[in-house]
């Protein structure tokens, strides 16, 4: 619907140019209306379920959830990913494509491209996974397609099917799963963790503030409302049990 209400609006404006320069007598898309609203909420995993759903995964699963969700890297964005975008010695990853139907173009926006750092264990895991994979060069991709011999990166809806869904089942999580889940999850706990505002913004590159507005209130009204609790269970008397006198059945 984002993309739709977008469009509508791009749309409008060139017909309100046509309007203005006599191109046109009227602008028809006025009367269209597109709401931007999401059709469905997205549920953030808490962090003990991501250690559950990490206990199922195998090893190129897992190395692929861990590169994703600390740097909070859309789908297409982690798979574009190849051997030569990371400096083990830095420990950073430079984001510099994105990849959409096995076809590369650049990222979604400026703020997107940029280099991310990557935790000591996110390093252990990769130089682990690079070990195991037979395409380990540096313009190799790091999870590339086997059946493809390695000429393109998996399929990011091949591997949400067949092996993350399934070890979510096993984790025995009801929670919807989906990429933009793990990015939306990386968003929430960074907020819930009390990181400023800036600091969530950069590690999640959104060229606009309001979206990380937008999730940082999502989790700091979560915090609020256990803060509250603590709170009123903290004020309320505790209900006293009367003790059964001995001999009384």
């Amino acid at each position: 619907r984002g993309t739709k209400a977008k469009i509508r609006n791009i749309m409008s404006a060139v017909c309100t140019h046509a309007v203005r320069y006599g191109w046109m007598a009227t602008n028809p898309i006025r009367a269209v209306r597109q709401s931007a609203k999401r059709e469905r909420v997205i549920v953030p995993l808490t962090a003990e379920e991501l250690q559950r759903l990490f206990a199922e995964l195998g090893p190129r699963e897992r190395t692929l959830v861990l590169l994703d969700v600390p740097t909070g890297m859309r789908r297409g964005e982690v798979l574009a990913t190849q051997w030569c975008d990371i400096d083990f010695k830095k420990r950073t990853l430079n984001v510099r494509r994105s990849i959409w139907q096995q076809h590369l173009g650049p990222v979604k926006t400026e703020e997107s491209e940029k280099t991310m750092p990557l935790d000591d264990e996110m390093i252990t895991d990769l130089l682990r996974w690079r070990s195991e994979t037979p395409y380990a060069g540096e313009q190799d991709w790091i999870f590339a397609s086997g059946r493809m011999k390695g000429r393109q990166p998996l399929w990011p809806e091949a591997i949400e099917r067949n092996y993350i869904r399934p070890a979510a089942e096993r984790a025995k999580i009801t929670k919807r799963i989906s990429w933009h889940v793990f990015r939306h999850t990386f968003s929430t706990l960074l907020a819930e963790n009390d990181e400023d505002v800036k600091t969530v913004q950069s590690l999640m590159r959104h060229a606009n503030s309001n979206i990380t507005m937008n999730i940082y209130t999502h989790a700091v009204s979560s915090k609020k409302r256990r803060a509250q609790s603590r709170v009123v269970e903290m004020i309320l008397p505790q209900e006293k049990t009367t003790p059964v006198a001995a001999g009384v059945a």
